[in-house]
């Protein structure tokens, strides 16, 4: 397991090592990979960060929408 999380960090590093340009993207596909990893908490900081920092981006309407999502998910939890 453990080295399907190190190839898998990677192949993350690999990829946006080339695509620098679009932080926000970056940003994004880096919260994703921390939601798979079940690391909500930084998930939502990055999908945070994205919002706060790219305002008119897509990928700010993405953040703010998968955001809202887990926040949801959130209570829920703590309301069962």
């Amino acid at each position: 397991m453990g080295h399907v999380i190190i190839v898998t960090a990677l192949f993350f590093a690999f990829l946006f090592s080339g695509c620098s340009g679009n932080k926000a993207g970056e940003l994004f596909e880096t919260a994703k990979f921390e939601e798979l990893q079940n690391n909500r908490e930084h998930a939502m900081q990055l999908y945070e960060e994205i919002v706060k920092k790219y305002p008119d981006s897509d990928y700010a309407k993405k953040a703010g929408k998968r955001l809202s999502e887990l926040k949801q998910g959130q209570l829920g939890i703590r309301d069962k």
